[in-house]
């Protein structure tokens, strides 16, 4: 039988990702202690899916390319699919999904989706790369969905989410799975948001006008995870209220604004590739024990 994961590992930290989704769904320190969400379905059966080619919902779960509309749900189809493993070594190795027959179904288009998982030291380096195989150009969104413990392995006390930098500007959240034209004042003071569950009784809390491309996630005593985006303008955070895990997510695009009715191309946050070209996203979570 071929295997269904594949696992990658140094010193400090160890990691293992399934075929399907190319999900990660274990990140383990020194000692053992996972610092991933286990995929619990009382509460949530994801770990860390990756978000292509569409991060959020579509009004009505369709989405028009070249004025034609086709079925699309919520956060696209790689989370679904099996990745061919094309690179393995010891503490990296490379996942690809190519278009089929199901893909152009819901979006028809070619494309060639590169996941690359790396460790060195206590960092755990991901890399996607869209490369457009067609014609045409390729309108697509990206965003990674890591959902970490919470309390963190270890962790006492408070937590909170520190932000490499102010975050004034309002945020937004949900409304029927679309982004809700309202906008609501920043909970993050200053540089920091401390967390409790109250804060998701709406759903997630969407940054689409990030300064940010950095946040500590950290118990008051214990450990922290630190992610980094450079690339990635937009930012979510998630949980189900009580659930014993945190979503911190990078994204480059969000869910359709409430009303929108164009052209996938033209939704925001959506960035289009030249036929021939490519577009990189990337993510780090360094582990402090």
């Amino acid at each position: 039988m071929a295997p269904e994961t594949i696992s990658i590992a140094n010193a400090l930290l160890s990691a293992d990702v399934a075929f399907q989704g190319a999900e990660m769904i274990r990140l383990r320190g020194a000692s053992g202690e996972d610092y991933l969400w286990n995929g619990d379905p009382q509460w949530w059966s994801g770990r860390s899916p990756l978000l292509f080619p569409m991060v959020g919902r579509a009004a009505n779960d369709e989405i028009k390319v070249a004025g034609r509309a086709y079925a699309l749900p919520q956060h696209g189809f790689a989370r679904r699919k099996k990745f061919a493993c094309v690179a393995a070594e010891a503490s990296r190795c490379l996942l690809r999904l190519r278009d089929d027959d199901e893909t152009r179904a819901a979006f028809p288009l070619a494309f060639r989706l590169d996941i690359a998982y790396e460790l060195s030291e206590s960092t755990l380096a991901v890399k996607a790369e869209a490369f457009n195989e067609g014609d045409a150009s390729l309108p697509c969104s990206f965003g990674f969905h890591p959902a970490f413990r919470w309390p963190l392995p270890g962790g006492n006390g408070e937590h909170e989410i520190l932000f490499d930098e102010e975050e004034t500007a309002p945020i937004r959240l949900l409304a029927d799975g679309l982004l809700a034209e309202e906008e609501h004042r920043s909970p993050v003071e200053g540089r920091r948001l401390r967390l409790h569950s109250a804060l998701f009784e709406r759903g997630a809390l969407i940054f689409d006008r990030l300064a940010s491309r950095r946040v500590v996630f950290r118990a008051q005593n214990g450990p922290s995870v630190a992610v980094s985006f450079p690339d990635m303008p937009h930012f979510g955070l998630w949980t189900r209220p009580g659930a014993p895990f945190l979503c911190l997510e990078p994204w480059h695009g969000f869910a359709a604004p409430a009303g929108f009715d164009g052209d996938f191309a033209s939704r925001p946050g959506v960035v289009s590739i030249a036929p021939g070209g490519s577009r990189a996203f990337a993510m780090k979570i360094e582990v402090r024990p």
